[in-house]
């Protein structure tokens, strides 16, 4: 068998039926053997490769297999760099190939820059960003490098990994076989930090579990929800886990952080044991005095990844590396068996909440607010870098079934759109893509895929022509400098109605209170565009320094001592 068709033909094996790339020279073997594969799996040509790579992580984030994106050599590959480190930072599992020189043209082992054209070195370029890269050198390592690969990226904490495969290695011959690969062993439980937990059980009074992304990423979320039914305790979340429980759940207390909830971080500051489920606990979850962040509690962390937990948040906490899978039921039962009552401390949450709602209601978080309960329950939800970003995960209303996909440690602007491709061709329903004007234009060229094949993904666009988010910061720390984000400072933006009808899709604009059901139901994509002023903010913001319960705009004094005193 070619070399090439064996590549895709092991992608079959494993279920893939979708995979993204742009076409170029050291490529052109895998695109005509996935062209003689088509009735099997299918090869869609985006229009840059950067958009190839977040919708092969689009794809992984819904199906939780392994997206695929492959590029030619040089900016080709180079192109996938940024969708690559999106994968590498957000646990995403990817395979990305990239074609190279043939052996005979390549420069390995020479002093000069290059030898082949368009020949990159795009190992030593992703290899900090990736769990696995390889070169391909002999025909013979191509299937074992091939499995191994699959395996690292799905082992463990998912991530990247990639394969650079010189031009002849792919049109040469070998011998297909595909092993199974092995189930990895259930981890055991040590029993000195079990003893431990259970004391610190038996101790709390004030419990919080603090849901990170990893629950939607093992595919845990049953077990989650399971363990919520039975065993209440307040939940918080990461900003990039909202969809881990619906809006209505009655423990659920938003999500914590810099741009988070009031009402989850005085909760966090009032708890005195938290235990996280896949989080990581960046400082924009802690803040940069990580002393105050949680300063009551007991600290329990659960993740996968035990690198994670170098970063230490408290010199005494507790650290268990477990898949959720494994460390969800333990917990529940350990909960369900140790935990005392706590209706006075769910009393509590709930007043603070009382106090807090609509606290920072804006016409940002009304609009999102209104369109998210418009939604059907099985939309997908995409969204972009910036302000958007946020007031979607401050506002919208989450539903049962619903997905909400970000680029979050990366914080890729330009991620919406081509990571809504993916999702779409992961589970074939209609996704509804959020972007901000600012973002929408990093990749706009997708535009042409959407409307081409003419994808149920409904766009759209916050306008408030500027980049809100850096506006802010210049008007809290540069005097009001607005350098490169406003219109004045250099900073353009296009007319969107126009952008529409040149990629032939549907245009509407957004007033306020009105119903975008006509466009949601209407099949092919439809651009809404979001009219907002210039002076556009997301508030609450924590300012640095400041402990997570005094983001700013800062509440009134006399109602901030009395929720720091329930």
């Amino acid at each position: 068998m070619k070399a090439s068709e064996a590549i895709v033909q092991f992608l079959i094996d494993k279920q893939i039926t979708d995979v993204f790339g742009y076409p170029g020279g050291m490529v052109t073997h895998l695109m005509d053997s996935f062209d003689k594969y088509k009735d099997k799996i299918s090869a869609h040509v985006t229009y840059n490769e950067q958009g190839a790579s977040f919708a092969a992580c689009g794809y992984a984030q819904v199906s939780l297999k392994p997206g695929v994106a492959y590029a030619t050599s040089g900016p080709g590959a180079t192109n996938l760099v940024t969708g690559i480190c999106n994968a590498y930072f957000d646990g995403i599992p990817a395979l990305f190939i990239t074609g190279q020189v043939n052996t005979y043209e390549s420069g390995k082992g020479l002093s000069c820059r290059q030898k082949g054209f368009q020949e990159t070195d795009i190992l030593g370029i992703v290899k900090p960003v990736t769990k696995y890269c390889a070169y391909i050198e002999k025909p013979e390592d191509l299937l074992p490098e091939l499995k191994k690969a699959y395996s690292i990226a799905l082992e463990g904490r998912c991530g990247p990994v990639v394969l650079d495969i010189p031009m002849n290695i792919q049109r040469s011959s070998i011998e297909y076989s595909i092993d199974d690969i092995q189930e990895q062993n259930i981890k055991k439980f040590d029993e000195e930090k079990m003893k431990a937990i259970i004391q610190l059980i038996k101790a709390a009074r004030k419990p919080c579990l603090l849901a990170g992304a990893g629950i939607r990423q093992s595919g845990s979320s049953a077990l989650f929800k399971k363990m919520m039914e039975e065993i209440q305790i307040p939940v918080v979340t990461s900003m990039i886990a909202i969809d881990a429980l619906p809006s209505d759940h009655p423990l659920k207390y938003g999500f914590i952080g810099a741009y988070g909830d009031r009402t989850a971080n005085f909760i966090v500051d009032k708890c005195d044991l938290l235990i996280t489920l896949g989080s990581r606990l960046d400082i924009r979850q802690t803040g940069v005095n990580q002393e105050n962040f949680a300063p009551y509690a007991k600290l329990i962390r659960i993740d996968i990844d035990p690198l994670e937990c170098t970063n230490k948040i408290k010199t005494d906490e507790i650290d268990i590396h477990m898949d959720l899978n494994q460390a969800i039921p333990l917990f529940h039962q350990l909960l369900k068996e140790n935990l005392k009552a706590c209706k006075l401390w769910i009393n509590t949450c709930n007043q603070i909440k009382q106090e807090l709602l609509d606290i920072d209601d804006q016409l940002p978080n009304q609009i999102v607010q209104q369109l998210s309960k418009e939604l059907p329950e099985d939309l997908i939800i995409t969204t972009d870098v910036g302000q958007n970003q946020v007031w979607i995960s401050q506002s919208f209303y989450v539903k049962e079934n619903q997905r909400i996909l970000y680029s979050g440690g990366h914080g890729a602007m330009g991620y919406s759109l081509p990571a809504a491709i993916g999702a779409y061709y992961a589970l074939k329903k209609p996704v509804l893509s959020f972007n901000g004007d600012g973002g929408f234009q990093m990749n706009i060229q997708e535009l042409q895929f959407i409307s081409k094949q003419k994808l149920p993904i409904k766009i759209v666009v916050f306008n408030n022509h500027a980049l809100g988010m850096i506006r802010h910061f210049q008007e809290m720390y540069f005097d009001s400098r607005y350098t490169q984000t406003l219109s004045a400072g250099g900073y353009f933006n296009c007319n969107l109605k126009k952008i529409a009808e040149a990629y032939d899709i549907p245009y509407m604009q957004y007033e306020t209170g009105e119903s975008i059901n006509t466009c949601i139901n209407q099949e092919g994509p439809y651009l809404i565009e979001v009219v907002l002023p210039e002076e556009t903010y997301v508030v609450p913001k924590l300012a640095v320094g400041r402990p997570n319960t005094d983001q700013e705009p800062p509440l009134d004094r006399d109602l901030y001592r009395k929720l720091m005193d329930l």
